[in-house]
């Protein structure tokens, strides 16, 4: 005997329910339906909590959501997720040890080297490759195996354990850990540390490589990226536990 599953529909989406992705879709900055500008993307698997949904019979609107691996929030078309969803009735983050995530580094930056070698450019909001952001790229190499972060580099920047450092002395960083730059109020952009003074990272057109590239902590005047980002580098920070999940300020 077969059981007949109540159709998905946009009335289903209640606030505080909670769904999973069948399909990779866009998360958007607002509820404007017309406004195109991308701050997230979210792959077929991922989990949100429904916040806001006054959409209740049309589906040319938006639903606002908490992504539950990071505690994002943002929106996303109606019409991308309607029938492209599994319902779910808890959720739970996935937590392993610092240990474990340490053994999971070298197989991390193996996997940066090769989304390099792909066709790439910058895409602000970029998480699902094989163009990125700064941090979408380091949340996407983490995650694929097993280890969350927040979404935004300030918020990576913020989790991380800080490692101390002068300048031109980067004897206390190892492979793996993550370089935060900006100004001396907020970070803006990540890369991570691959080893012997060079890095990746995500980097714009402006003032950067227009997407996936390796530049140096200690750059001669010949490079005048690796000097840019190198004069706007403010903490170096590391690993150490998954996030559980929790919206970030």
């Amino acid at each position: 005997m077969f059981l007949l599953r109540k159709p998905i529909t946009i009335k289903s989406m209640t606030p505080n329910s909670l769904w999973e992705l069948k399909v990779d879709v866009n998360g958007y900055k607002n509820k404007d339906f017309t406004n195109k500008e991308l701050v997230t993307q979210a792959c077929k698997g991922r989990s949100f909590e429904v916040i806001e949904n006054k959409y209740g019979s049309t589906n040319s609107g938006r639903v606002k959501v908490r992504l539950l691996e990071d505690g994002y929030i943002c929106w996303l078309n109606i019409k991308d997720i309607e029938s492209n969803l599994k319902s779910k009735q808890t959720w739970k983050p996935s937590l392993i040890s610092k240990a474990e995530i340490q053994s999971q580094l070298p197989k991390i930056l193996k996997w940066i080297e090769r989304a390099s070698h792909n066709k790439n450019k910058y895409l602000w909001g970029g998480t699902l490759g094989p163009d990125f952001d700064c941090s979408g790229l380091i949340q996407t190499a983490f995650a694929l195996k097993g280890i969350w972060l927040p979404r935004d580099s300030y918020q990576q920047e913020q989790f991380c354990e800080k490692i101390n450092f002068k300048p031109n002395d980067y004897e206390e960083v190892m492979p793996g850990d993550l370089l935060f730059f900006g100004s001396k109020a907020k970070c803006t952009h990540v890369g991570i540390y691959k080893a012997k003074g060079l890095y990746w990272h995500s980097s714009g057109p402006i003032n950067g490589r227009n997407g996936i590239g390796i530049d140096q902590l200690q750059p001669t005047n010949e490079n005048p990226i690796s000097s840019f980002y190198q004069s706007k580098l403010r903490s170096i920070g590391r690993v150490v536990c998954c996030h559980d999940g929790r919206t970030l300020p």
